[in-house]
């Protein structure tokens, strides 16, 4: 794989239960999907590098109003801090809180296509 990350590459990585980000050796920031640019100081100069597969809930909601044409309703989205990244999916066991441990338990693909990581609680 190329320093380069792709979309294509990210989404590859996810359904084989992998995060991947890319990190600033200019100024260090770590991020946790492709991007062209460091959001910080603008440097094109991004390292791919393996993202833990545990972290903790950033932040969390319920959607219980899903945008058209998803039906499902009651599923929690989380961002994961993940080190000195974060990464955003869906939860797939129980219930989680800001500051509760999960881990990567998969992916599924949106109504788009896109691959989405799923993450669960750990007891």
């Amino acid at each position: 794989m190329s320093d380069r990350l792709t979309h294509g590459d990210w989404s590859d990585a996810v359904e084989d239960g992998e995060l991947l980000g890319q990190e600033c050796p200019d100024c260090g920031k770590v991020q946790g999907t492709p991007k062209a640019a460091c959001p910080d100081c603008g440097s094109t100069d991004l390292e791919t590098v393996e993202l833990p597969n545990e972290g903790t809930v950033y932040t969390e909601t319920t959607i219980h109003v899903p945008p058209a044409p998803i039906e499902e309703r009651g599923y929690q989205v989380v961002v994961v801090q993940l080190s000195d990244a974060r990464v955003m999916g869906r939860l797939t066991d129980g219930e989680v809180a800001i500051g509760d441990t999960v881990s990567v338990s998969g992916s599924v693909e949106d109504h788009e296509g896109y691959v989405v990581p799923t993450f669960a609680a750990e007891n």
